[in-house]
């Protein structure tokens, strides 16, 4: 699979940014490579399914455990990176010998569809690897269906909400990747200009439409006003365009429905006192665009500080004490954040105490298929890559035997 991946990337790379808007750069360089990545890491884990053996307090007793198949999995993806997410969830599902069902979001279901086929083509048997398309009512028949053993939803957390309800018919097991409102907490140390790019990238993403996206930046007063200024300009030089275009660096959000709701919320913004440093409108292009934008005068109790945009806004908020920015921090539903210090002893004390699933120091929010990804709270349940995601697609049996 990874090999075909490769064989074929410039299709599936054109098929994401056609549906989804962004660069094709990240599409090429993200998505594509990162759907090969997952299926080599995790053929790699077929054969190191281990069980284990207890020395329990019986004697002449052996017990042992076993790792075995969940059964099928109903794989239910996101319209944001829809291969990669995609590939995350079926590399592993595989490894672990279950049959899976891939429902790809309707907005972007064709890169799915594209890699399904390159799974015949690799030699999957068939009925191992099944799609399915369709809207809400095609997941939600999946989620309540009997014969489905577990599901794993990537998506907003009201939805994932509904699908813990709609699950319990037959308890089946739930894995869920959900939404985000990440602080970025910049200590009075850090490298400005390195705190500035990484929180920019970190935010802008897939313009803003990522689930890890920085969206309030919690930075120390001395540095605010600096930082602040700093983010609007470079914000206010990126170039906007077709996402097939090489020189564009923000494509288009994904349909003008989510675009009114990144309006909306900018507008919340402005009517509860925030000053708009820049953006803060749509872009005079044909599509689906809109001006990223940076917020300063952000108190806690916003609209724009507490629900998730997934779109290209930052929210500025100085802080004090950096006691003070890890209780602001943690003031969320969501589990998910970065920190950014010179300071080694500091960001370890303030990763430590940072209620969150996933935590980067002074880095933006990549993923990898070996290192565990989710967040805590309304962030999700379970984790995804590396050996979590082994946790997420096996039954653990235990076996006892009398040796006597």
């Amino acid at each position: 699979m990874g090999d075909l991946i490769d064989e074929h990337a410039e299709e599936p790379a054109q098929l994401e940014t056609l549906h989804q808007g962004r660069p094709i750069g990240v599409s090429r360089m993200v998505s594509v490579k990162g759907a090969a990545e997952h299926f080599r890491y995790y053929a790699g884990w077929v054969t190191k399914l281990y069980g284990e053996t207890a020395p329990t307090s019986f004697p002449n007793v052996l017990q042992y455990t076993k790792r075995e198949p969940v059964g099928v999995c109903a794989l239910i993806t996101p319209w944001n990176f829809p291969l990669m997410i995609a590939s995350w969830k079926i590399a592993p599902a595989l490894a672990c010998g279950n049959p899976v069902i891939v429902k790809p979001a309707e907005q972007t279901p064709m890169t799915t569809v594209r890699l399904v086929r390159l799974c015949q083509e690799a030699g999957i048997l068939d009925g191992v690897v099944n799609l399915l398309t369709g809207g809400p009512k095609a997941g939600s028949a999946l989620v309540e269906h009997p014969g489905v053993d577990k599901v794993s939803f990537t998506g907003s957390t009201e939805t994932g909400r509904a699908i813990v309800h709609a699950s319990t018919g037959n308890l089946k097991r739930v894995s869920l990747e959900l939404g985000g409102k990440a602080p970025s907490i910049v200590l009075p140390d850090a490298d400005l200009g390195a705190a500035v790019a990484g929180c920019l990238q970190g935010a802008l993403l897939n313009n803003g439409q990522v689930r890890a996206t920085y969206t309030r930046f919690l930075v120390h007063r001395s540095l605010a006003d600096e930082f602040a200024e700093r983010c609007a300009t470079a914000a206010g030089q990126m170039r906007l365009g077709p996402g097939n275009a090489e020189a564009t660096d923000l494509g288009q959000l994904v349909t003008a429905e989510h675009r009114a709701h990144v309006d909306a919320l900018v507008r919340s913004g402005v009517d509860e006192g925030a000053a708009l440093v820049t953006g803060g409108s749509s872009a005079d292009l044909p599509g689906y665009f809109y001006r990223p934008t940076v917020f300063t005068g952000v108190r806690d109790d916003m609209r724009i500080a507490r629900e998730e945009f997934f779109g290209p806004v930052l929210a500025v908020l100085p802080f004090d004490e950096e006691d003070e920015a890890v209780t602001r921090a943690n003031d969320t539903e969501y589990g998910l954040a970065a920190v950014w210090t010179w300071d080694v002893s500091a960001a370890h004390r303030v990763a430590g105490r940072v209620r969150a699933g996933t935590v980067y120091i002074n880095m933006p929010n990549p993923v990898d298929a070996a290192a565990p990804w989710g967040g805590y709270g309304s962030s999700g349940w379970g984790r995804e890559m590396g050996s979590g995601a082994i946790d997420l697609y096996t039954e653990v049996k235990s076996v006892w035997t009398s040796l006597t």
